[in-house]
């Protein structure tokens, strides 16, 4: 039996055979994965959907994974990030992006809640201000009552 697509094809699309077979086995995997999905959870939602238009319905002369994955490798559908030191690099820069943002939106959040209680906290003060000034015009208001009823009684 003779490998399709041939072993000189796969390794005009990756550097090395050590290459092929981790790009390789990693497909393979996803492509495993993506099938257990869609068998598992056929009306399920939250799987990966993919609209039938978007969908480009992909037929495969292999039925195993494995199989498959090379087929797409030596497609050129598949393949290996040309610099790995520059792809972790990448992903610690986004990673410590949304660090960075979340700890702004954390920051703004604070300031939000503190602003909020600043205000909460002046209208109380004015509330029981307006209530002592009418308590005061009130004590007022009766000590004008007392003066006139002791001068009427004098």
């Amino acid at each position: 039996m003779m490998l399709e697509p041939s072993i000189d094809k796969l390794l005009d699309a990756v550097d090395s055979k050590y290459s092929l077979v981790v790009l390789e086995a990693k497909r393979a995997h996803e492509l495993r994965d993506q099938e257990r999905e869609t068998k598992l959870y056929p009306n399920d939602p939250r799987v990966a959907y993919v609209a039938p238009e978007e969908r480009k319905e992909r037929v495969f002369q292999s039925v195993k994974p494995t199989l498959q994955a090379l087929e797409e490798i030596a497609e050129g559908r598949v393949s290996i990030h040309p610099a790995p030191d520059a792809k972790r690099e990448t992903l610690a820069q986004k990673k410590e992006l949304a660090s960075l943002n979340a700890r702004m939106e954390e920051k703004l959040i604070k300031e939000q809640i503190e602003q909020e209680e600043a205000e909460e906290e002046a209208k109380n003060k004015a509330a029981k201000a307006s209530k002592a000034a009418k308590a005061e015009e009130a004590n007022e208001g009766e000590g004008d009552e007392a003066e006139a009823t002791a001068s009427e009684e004098e």
